[in-house]
Parts: C-alpha cells; sequence; structure tokens
C-alpha cells in the first residue's frame, strides 16, 4: 500500500489541470522490474510504427510508441472515486519538445515524472501534454498519479447496443469497459490508437466483497477486511481498445480447453446460472483451431457484464449478460478475433473490416452452417441479395466508411462476402492454409489492408489486389456468387 499512499500525498499537492518539475517536488514512485529500465529490450515485441488515425485523427498520437504499462487502480465505490499510479515505458518515434498521451478531463493529475525527474504538464481537454524533450528512438519512464471519476466517452456510432465507450458504472455499481475504437483514455494516460501496441502490468484494489478483473493472468489475488486486490499481466502486447476492466461481485469458475489451456468464467455471483452457457468456450477453441492454427494466448477468460453488446478483448472476452450476446455464434465471433484483431490487429479505423469481416465468416457463416439447418451458400446469399448492397449505399465501403457509423454492418458483412468470394478462387486447403500463415507471419503486430493484399496475392500467386479493392472500396458491390 506505500505507493498507493505515495500517489494519495502528491495528488494532495496538485492543482487542477497543470502542474510544475519543482526541485523540491517527491520523488517518483518506484517501479521494480524492467519497466523502470528505459533501456531494457525486455519489451522490444511491443515495438511499433504509431500513427494519426485516418478515421479518428484526434485520438491517439503518432509520437509515442507504448511498450509497456503499469496501472496501480483503487476503485472507492462509495465516493466514486478512482485513484491511480501509472508507469510508461516508451520509445519517442519522433524528435519533438512535448509528450502526448490521451487522458480524460475527468481524471486530475497530481505530478508528472520523466525518468525520475518531476516534470511540468498541462491538461487541456483530454490530452495529457508533458512539457519534455524526446528525441527520435530514446527510450523514457513516464510516471503520474491522477484521481477522479471517470466518465464514459461518447462513442462514434449509431448503433443500438453502445453509444459510449470507457470506464462505465452501471447501476448495481458494476464497473467494466468496453473502450471500440477509443475510450481506455477516459481511465488511463495512453497512446489510443490500435497501431501502438504494447505489454500491461495492472493492480486493482476493489472494495469489500468485490473483485477487480482485468486481461492475461492472475498472478495473485488477496482479500482482506477492507477490500480485494488482484494483480493481471498480458503477457503479450495488446492494443488499447482490448484492454478490459471489471469491478464488482464476481465468481470465477474455472475449465480446460484444448491442449490444457486454462479457461475462467467470470460471472456475477448472484448469476451462477449463466456459468452453464459458457462451458461451449473448449468446443468453440477447438472448432476455431481447426481453421486458424493453435489458440495464440497461454490463457483464456469469459467475462460478464452488464452490457447490450460483446467484445473481443485480448485473451479475456467481455459479453453482456443478454440473450443474444450470451448465443454460442456471439461467443465464437469474440473468439474468432483472438486470432484475427487480437493476434493481428488493423493500424488504423478504415480497416476494422480486417478483424470483423474474418470473425463474421467464421463464427455467423461457417460455424453456423455446421451447427444448423442453414448451408453456408445459404447464409451468403441472403448476406448478397438482402445486406450487402443496402449497407454499402448507407454507409459506404467496408473501408471507407462514414465516421460517424462506426462498426456497422458493411464492416461485417460485405467483407466475409469477400473472404468467400477469395476462398472459391483458391480453394479451401490453400485459403484456410494462407489464413493461418498471415497470423504466424505477423504475429502480434497492427497491419493495414495494402501489407495484406500483397501478401495474400504474393503467397497465393495470385493478383487479389483487385479483389479487395472492389469489395473494400468500391462504389457498388461486386457480385457474389455461390461456389
Amino acid at each position: 500500500m506505500r505507493l498507493l499512499a505515495t500517489a494519495l500525498a502528491l495528488l494532495a499537492l496538485a492543482a487542477a489541470g497543470c502542474g510544475t518539475g519543482s526541485s523540491d517536488a517527491p520523488r517518483a514512485p518506484q517501479v521494480a522490474g524492467a519497466a523502470a529500465d528505459p533501456g531494457t529490450t525486455a519489451y522490444d515485441a511491443a515495438l511499433s510504427e504509431p500513427r494519426q488515425d485516418s478515421v479518428y485523427p484526434l485520438v491517439g498520437h503518432a509520437g509515442v510508441d507504448a511498450l509497456h504499462y503499469t496501472l496501480d487502480l483503487t476503485w472507492n465505490a462509495r465516493a466514486q472515486q478512482l485513484t491511480a499510479t501509472e508507469t510508461l515505458l516508451f520509445r519517442a518515434a519522433t524528435t519533438a519538445d512535448q509528450v502526448r498521451l490521451d487522458l480524460a478531463r475527468q481524471l486530475t493529475v497530481g505530478r508528472v515524472w520523466l525518468d525520475g525527474r518531476s516534470v511540468p504538464f498541462e491538461h487541456p481537454g483530454k490530452d495529457l501534454v508533458v512539457e519534455a524533450p524526446v528525441r527520435t528512438d530514446s527510450r523514457h519512464v513516464l510516471q503520474l498519479t491522477y484521481s477522479g471519476l471517470p466518465e464514459p466517452v461518447v462513442a462514434p456510432t449509431d448503433r443500438a447496443d453502445f453509444s459510449t465507450s470507457g470506464w462505465t458504472i452501471a447501476r448495481d455499481g458494476t464497473v467494466w469497459t468496453m473502450q471500440e475504437p477509443y475510450g481506455a483514455y477516459s481511465w488511463y494516460a495512453v497512446n489510443d490508437q490500435p497501431s501502438d501496441k504494447a505489454f500491461y502490468d495492472v493492480t486493482i484494489h476493489a472494495p469489500k466483497g468485490e473483485v477487480g478483473i482485468a486481461n492475461g493472468r492472475l498472478r495473485s489475488r488477496t482479500s482482506s477486511s477492507t477490500g480485494t486486490v488482484t494483480s493481471w499481466q498480458l503477457p503479450e502486447p495488446a492494443a488499447s481498445y482490448l484492454v478490459t476492466i471489471a469491478i464488482g461481485h464476481y465468481t470465477r469458475t474455472t475449465d480446460t480447453g484444448p491442449h490444457g489451456l486454462p479457461i475462467s468464467y467470470w460471472t456475477p455471483t448472484d448469476r451462477p446460472e449463466l456459468v452453464k452457457g459458457l462451458r461451449y468456450t473448449p468446443r468453440a477453441i477447438a472448432y476455431l483451431e481447426r481453421k486458424l492454427g493453435r489458440y495464440p494466448f497461454p490463457t483464456l477468460g469469459v467475462l460478464l457484464v452488464p452490457s447490450l453488446s460483446a467484445m473481443e478483448t485480448q485473451s479475456t472476452v467481455t459479453l453482456g449478460i443478454g440473450d443474444y450476446t450470451l448465443s454460442h455464434d456471439v461467443l465464437v465471433h469474440e473468439l474468432a478475433h483472438q486470432w484475427y484483431g487480437d493476434t493481428v490487429t488493423p493500424d488504423d479505423w478504415s480497416d476494422l473490416w480486417m478483424s470483423e469481416g474474418m470473425a463474421t465468416y467464421l463464427a455467423e457463416a461457417d460455424w453456423t452452417a455446421g451447427h444448423g439447418p442453414r448451408t453456408l451458400a445459404g447464409i451468403l446469399r441472403t448476406w448478397a441479395t438482402t445486406y450487402a448492397g443496402r449497407l454499402r449505399a448507407q454507409y459506404g465501403p467496408p473501408a471507407r466508411y462514414r465516421p460517424g457509423s462506426f462498426g456497422e454492418g458493411n464492416a461485417y458483412y460485405i467483407p466475409a462476402l469477400m473472404w468467400d468470394t477469395i476462398r472459391q478462387r483458391l480453394g479451401d486447403r490453400q485459403f484456410w492454409s494462407l489464413a493461418r500463415q498471415w497470423l504466424t507471419d505477423h504475429r502480434f503486430t497492427s497491419q493495414d489492408r495494402d501489407t495484406l493484399a500483397a501478401w495474400w496475392s504474393r503467397r497465393s500467386g495470385q493478383d487479389l489486389t483487385p479483389v479487395f479493392h472492389a469489395w473494400l472500396l468500391g462504389p457498388t458491390e461486386p457480385l457474389w456468387k455461390a461456389g
């Protein structure tokens, strides 16, 4: 608890929205392990080429390449207060006089240190601006303390199942997060854009009787008269939109998947019956492994939250509690993203289709055809004749959609039809072989559609670029034929 006591003392000294690096400022919190050393190569697997997003350019900063986040979070449910200490190991992607991160205005920053030295900062709006010069490819440790009541941010969508993203407090007091295409900045300082992947270590101090849940491995869990402390580690780099947090009354049920995969189901303590439907998970993983190769992470979790939506949060999928979101095809869809979306992530939100198209093709088409009366050709024919043209006309091509219509059906059904067109052209054996090899060759990176189209063309021995271009960028719907 010593680190949090330091954080609280620092917050008491802070002025809202700005700070200075006075010579008598308290020392930066101590950080153990590789994250304390800016020169370490331990996190080189998280090296990225961050970019300004073409669809949402005001979120994310191309000058920061985050390598590792250490987050120590304390949630006081009664006071509705989050108190946090954060350490970020990053590479400067450009030479600049400032370091910029995304951080919501509702969170008051106490102190900021760069490489152990207290530095001045400003916090206008949603940006945390640290006044410190950095050189291209230099590595640094940025630390800060902050507190406040996080609020979700408005999501750029007109979908019915969500309108905000980020830190959300349900009526029963449960905290949960879904943050696609952005919204992680509602609860920590982050480069909130998918081209920048990083490792995470997260510690959550939850109120008495509750538990904090995050992605990856549960390293420790201790309870006392004051609350529960859990420590989590993501051992592979993840984009910020794939990070999850939940705090509430949860029960953990364990299971085992293929190859001895450890599985945890996190369900509301007062809803024990919900575990039953989640036990389909090992069979869903077995089906996906036959298509895409071995499950890419060392653990798997399924977390239920009071939402109308679902999210492919990395290695711990987050599902809303409802008949649709708890259906097997939605479970398969979110699990399919562990390969397409999490292992390989689009580096720009114009390429949302890279994740959704393959997950839709696998879950709502191939899996559904194998577990019901409808055929694959019949399912796809309905999409082609009923949905695709209307969706393209209403929302735009999948890779050139209206910014205010994030996550609409054009990013799901149209690219699924494209993938089937390519499968028919290449044949099942080559198509699924390449679908697996793409993941192996680009493991834990973020990629763009030009790279993907060129790779598929080169590996297949056919120029598939016109196919990708017509389906993803063309103004009119290509003809899909059953084969």
